[in-house]
């Protein structure tokens, strides 16, 4: 049974005042939802306050029947607690991290003798782990650069002491070719296989510099004792060495070694950019994508991205960039939020990328499942302006004039989130002289909808009026004569803060300025406003023209269009002969004109 009344008030006066982990149960005793406090108290107690505004919150809160919680010491060991938990216990209400399994690695095994190999596969059994890289190509590559310098066994036996003593294997191929030097039979010690490696997690880890300078030092004393084929060996491995590194993304000579974490998130996911840099390079990036299941702020999305991702790749860097502070304090982490210079520039390149996976990936999602992309954005729409239904026609209103001339209304159709053009429609005004915005909607509005009741087609879930509240005070008033107030939802959006305004309700409301209920608004708003101004500018160069033709004696106005009808332009008029023009105006007529243009 849900938790209510006395039973909720125990557990609460129960709650201490200090850092923790707190667990919601549900039925069967199953966790639905894992989560972090400073003061378990204060947070737990928020949930059953009854002021939640969310629809997911409520749900979660219905599905309770226990609580239960763990204390620690400080925020940050409540943070990392939270995150393991959610990853062994995967709650129903908790953010989802993309699962990265199929992202290719390299990895240095955890035995004697160590191999080093890709894998697709991440698993915890303390070997260590380089990646994840962003394509097979760039894995490969820096794998045949570790493997060139530095010649490790490939094959899988099991070199104990035990087995090298009794011989039980015999040299390979790898050994005649050069890329192993035979730990198998006793021919390298695990002290000189175990320096290469250490050389090689070096590199992975993109420290190129400290194994440059030991290569070096080695092939100079090679030098100085006259073992010259040993020093151009390693000479051909600093060349390879150094061939890499001028290949490597260089970002800044300024900047040393760093971590840099940028986010961006919209309504369902979340998604944290990571940079490491080392040496002034970019040696290792990844987007982590995070499925929002509550209402999850980028706050707590960062912080637990950061957890996640140091955890996953090490987390040797002691400051880490940052887009704001996070509200947890990281042990031995200087958190940087730049506002200028190479830092900055860092920060805003790690954005890009996080902007760039997640237009990538709604693109895909688009292309899988177009239908579920427009329902969510319908749904969204529908919860963010406080509809009824889903709007799946929507019609938007835009007035165009200049200086009070050819004065003229556009109205764009948008059915299922998408622009339906042969819908759309010119208003020519007919009854408003000047500048009157407010009786220019009220025309274009009736004459719209009295047509559609007349010819009883189907009318649209929203209306969307481009200006304040004068503008759609007026539309308002139309609908209320027509009988439509009520049965048709209608807005009005302002241009300078793109506030969003309700008939009678004074205040307006802001929407999130990335949401795509917003964008959605703003991309009509500009359609409606383009349409509307291609057809105005149409109409002032028709106006234009034919007032010129008017300045003929004896061209009246219905004669000026007979003109431009039949012969198309001013220009053609112009450049016809007496015999055409004779066969549209007459002799007489004829005469005026050639005139007018041969004087």
């Amino acid at each position: 049974m849900p938790l209510s009344g006395d039973k909720l008030k125990t557990i609460i006066a129960g709650l201490p005042d200090r850092p923790g982990v707190y667990h919601y149960m549900g039925k069967e005793g199953k966790i639905i939802y894992i989560g972090k406090a400073k003061s378990l108290k204060k947070r737990v107690s928020s949930y059953f306050s009854g002021k939640a505004d969310s629809a997911r919150i409520r749900l979660l809160v219905k599905n309770i029947e226990e609580i239960r919680y763990t204390i620690v010491d400080t925020e940050y060991e409540a943070l990392l607690l939270e995150n393991n938990l959610i990853k062994e216990h995967q709650p129903r209400y908790n953010v989802l991290l993309k699962d990265d399994k199929t992202y290719p690695w390299i990895v240095i095994r955890n035995e004697r003798f160590p191999r080093i190999h890709p894998t697709r596969t991440f698993v915890r059994d303390g070997s260590s782990y380089f990646g994840p890289y962003a394509s097979g190509r760039t894995m490969k590559t820096l794998l045949e650069l570790v493997r060139k310098i530095f010649p490790v066994r490939e094959c899988s036996y099991t070199l104990s002491e035990e087995n090298i003593s009794k011989r039980k294997f015999r040299l390979c191929v790898e050994y005649h070719v050069g890329n192993c030097k035979g730990p198998c039979e006793g021919l390298q010690t695990e002290s000189d296989y175990n320096e290469s490696i250490a050389q090689a997690r070096h590199i992975l880890k993109g420290h190129t510099a400290s194994v440059i300078r030991e290569l070096k030092k080695k092939m100079n004393e090679h030098a100085v004792n006259m073992e010259f084929e040993k020093a151009q060996f390693i000479k051909e491995k600093l060349d390879r060495l150094e061939q890499y590194r001028a290949k490597s993304t260089v970002v800044s000579p300024t900047v040393t070694d760093i971590d840099v974490f940028s986010i961006l998130s919209d309504e369902d996911y979340g998604y944290v950019s990571f940079f490491r840099v080392v040496n002034g390079a970019v040696v290792q990036s990844h987007v982590l994508e995070m499925k929002k299941k509550m209402e999850e702020n980028e706050n707590d999305l960062l912080q637990r991205a950061i957890v996640e991702i140091r955890d996953r790749f090490g987390g040797e860097m002691k400051e880490v960039i940052v887009p704001f502070q996070p509200e947890v304090s990281f042990p031995g982490i200087r958190f940087l939020v730049p506002q200028r210079g190479d830092k900055r520039q860092l920060l805003e390149l790690s954005h890009r990328n996080a902007d760039f996976y997640r237009k990538e990936r709604e693109r895909r999602r688009t292309l899988v499942d177009p239908e579920r992309h427009t329902r969510r954005i319908l749904e969204t729409a529908a919860k963010d302006l406080r509809l009824k239904e889903e709007p799946r026609h929507i019609e938007c209103f835009d007035n165009s004039n200049l200086q009070g001339t050819n004065p003229v209304s556009a109205c764009v159709v948008f059915r299922n989130g998408k622009p339906s053009k042969k819908e759309y429609r010119h208003f020519n005004i007919r009854s408003v002289q000047g500048p009157d915005d407010f009786s220019t909607m009220k025309e274009v509005v009736r004459r719209r909808y009295a047509r559609l009741l007349e010819e009883k087609v189907e009318l649209p879930q929203l209306i969307v009026v481009d200006g304040g509240k004068g503008q759609l005070s007026a539309a308002t008033e139309v609908l209320e004569e027509l009988g439509l107030r009520g049965k048709i939802a209608i807005i009005g959006i302002a241009k300078r803060l793109e506030e969003i305004y309700y008939p009678g309700d004074t205040v307006p409301l802001y929407l999130d300025k990335k949401s795509e209920t917003l964008r959605l608004i703003q991309y009509m708003r500009d359609e409606a406003h383009r349409f509307g101004i291609t057809h105005h500018r149409k109409r002032r160069e028709k106006n234009t023209i034919k007032s010129e033709l008017l300045e003929i004696p004896g061209i009246g106005k219905a004669m000026a269009e007979k003109l431009l009808r039949n012969f198309g332009s001013v220009k053609r008029i112009r450049e016809a002969g007496k015999e055409e023009l004779i066969n549209e105006v007459g002799k007489r007529r004829m005469e005026v004109i050639w005139k007018y243009f041969n004087p």
